[in-house]
């Protein structure tokens, strides 16, 4: 039994280290390997004494999951960006969040841009009625009954984008933001399928789609991306010329899902991505009412 237990936590380490992952279970997997850091520790020292081999590579199996996860805790140096500054907030709304509390955190945030994710055509109304409308009145909405519908607010004119790239999953708008003097930012909400099921490879493949960093635009993506940085799809989308925002500043193991249920959230999948010239300057992670996802703010330094 001891053995059965650290060859699984071995096969755990080298499937995370190596970004190995196939199908739906084990793509779950992946998302709590900051839980498997703690799981191969304590099995390594209960071990030691009855199992010595099997303790050492069960502590190897720490080593190497830590070594994934351990950065997340620490800052990073930023870009000398010296261009506008862009404070983004995202939200899953599940279709209910508490409109009181988003637009609180919207004006205590000084918020620029908003990405609203499983946003219904009630969920506007309600966030408007509470105010949304007059601290960010400029928008692309595509609201839907159900979880498909998700927006864009913000507080400068912003443009629809067309032809970026190919949503897979649910609604994902892209706008243009005009920013004061004469500059302009790329804003994509985020949200495809979660990797459940035959959804895994949908949820591979809309990751995949989404834009690259482009040397002529600055873009940032906001939402939930039913993914971590456990995840080699979402680490792949990185390497294409972003950055996550929460991981810059040592806050990337902050959990996001789920919230105001019986456990307390436990995975980090919801992110603001931004291009890699960007700076990012602070982040923050808020409790909302009502849904079962914790809002992610960001503030940044454009280029």
């Amino acid at each position: 039994m001891s053995w059965t237990v650290v060859a699984l936590l071995a096969l755990w380490a080298a499937i995370r280290a190596g970004g190995l992952e196939q199908g739906s279970f084990v793509t779950q997997l992946m998302t709590v390997t900051p839980y498997g850091v703690v799981l191969a520790a304590l099995t390594a020292l209960l071990l030691i004494r009855r199992n010595r081999p099997a303790a050492l590579v069960a502590a190897l199996a720490c080593v190497v999951m830590a070594a994934c996860v351990a950065p997340r805790l620490m800052t990073t140096d930023q870009p000398a960006a010296t261009g506008a500054p862009l404070r983004v907030l995202t939200i899953n709304l599940f279709g209910r969040g508490d409109a009181p509390t988003v637009v609180d955190l919207v004006r205590r945030y000084d918020v620029d841009v908003f990405t609203a994710l499983e946003l219904t055509p009630d969920a506007v109304e309600r966030l408007d009625a509470a105010g949304l409308k007059q601290l960010l009145p400029h928008r692309v909405l595509q609201e839907e009954f159900g979880a498909t519908g998700s927006g864009i607010y913000a507080t400068h004119p912003v443009t629809e984008l067309t032809g970026l790239f190919t949503p897979i999953g649910h609604n994902m708008p892209a706008a243009t933001m005009a920013l004061p003097g004469g500059s302009k930012v790329e804003i994509v909400a985020i949200h495809p399928n979660p990797p459940l099921g035959r959804m895994e490879a949908e949820w591979n493949a809309a990751l995949g789609a989404l834009p690259p960093a482009s040397p002529s635009a600055v873009r940032v993506l906001a939402g939930d991306f039913n993914a971590s940085l456990d995840h080699r799809a979402f680490r792949d989308l990185l390497s294409r010329g972003y950055v996550d925002a929460a991981d810059q500043v040592g806050k990337g193991l902050v959990p996001t899902w789920p919230n105001f249920r019986a456990i307390p959230p436990i995975i980090a999948i919801d992110h603001v991505v931004a291009d890699r010239r960007v700076s990012v300057h602070r982040v923050e992670v808020a409790d909302v009412p009502r849904t079962d996802h914790r809002g992610v703010f960001a503030e940044l330094r454009l280029p």
